[in-house]
């Protein structure tokens, strides 16, 4: 089964840019379809984009359409997530996850990393 570790959260000023990573290990990326899930405080998690295998085809919550961009790169068994252009809004606790079903409920989780975005 598949680990997930995310790195690259930080505090950053509205308007301004970030790239998250989530590196994969234990097993073949390539074999999962994978996503970013978002927690603002007190908040439910929510989703945020998603990709398949190949990185071919991607998907996006209207939030942040336009603004944020999913990417993969198998041979470095990495999901990035480009974020343009950022809110106070986009404050929240950004989690990866992957699923070799490529189907809602995905069952391997990082354990997050904190964007805070100041106005």
């Amino acid at each position: 089964q598949v680990q997930l570790r995310e790195s690259g959260g930080r505090s950053v000023q509205a308007g301004g840019s970030l790239r998250l990573s989530c590196e994969a290990s234990g097993d073949t990326f390539s074999n999962y379809v994978a996503a970013w899930f978002r927690q603002p405080p007190g908040e439910e998690r929510e989703f945020v984009a998603s990709i398949n295998f190949s990185g071919s085809n991607t998907f996006y919550a209207d939030s942040v359409k336009g603004r944020f961009t999913i990417s993969r790169d198998n041979t470095k068994n990495t999901l990035f997530l480009q974020m343009n252009n950022l809110k106070p809004q986009d404050t929240a606790v950004y989690t990866c996850s992957a699923d070799p079903r490529g189907v809602h409920p995905f069952n391997y989780w990082g354990q997050g990393t904190q964007v805070t975005v100041s106005s």
